[in-house]
């Protein structure tokens, strides 16, 4: 299966929690991490993690929105 076929049938399960600015944020070590769930298929689930190798909490709620922002984008792209 290649990318684009790949990509277009995952669907992106992102919640936001406004009274909880650190939603999927964790600290591991020092280290904050972001995690996230996607659907491949209809049936089934997927956590991602991924660090984001900073100690700083506000850099991480910053990389966090950089990366949503792109993966909504993404998700956009391929919706069509």
């Amino acid at each position: 299966m290649n990318l684009s076929q790949k990509q277009s049938t995952e669907e992106l399960a992102i919640r936001l929690d406004k009274s909880n600015p650190n939603h999927h944020l964790w600290n591991n070590n020092g280290t904050w991490w972001l995690h996230y769930t996607i659907y491949p298929t209809p049936v089934t689930s997927e956590r991602r993690r991924k660090s984001l190798r900073t100690p700083s909490l506000k850099q991480a709620r910053q990389k966090r929105d950089q990366i949503f922002k792109k993966l909504i984008s993404d998700s956009l792209l391929f919706a069509a």
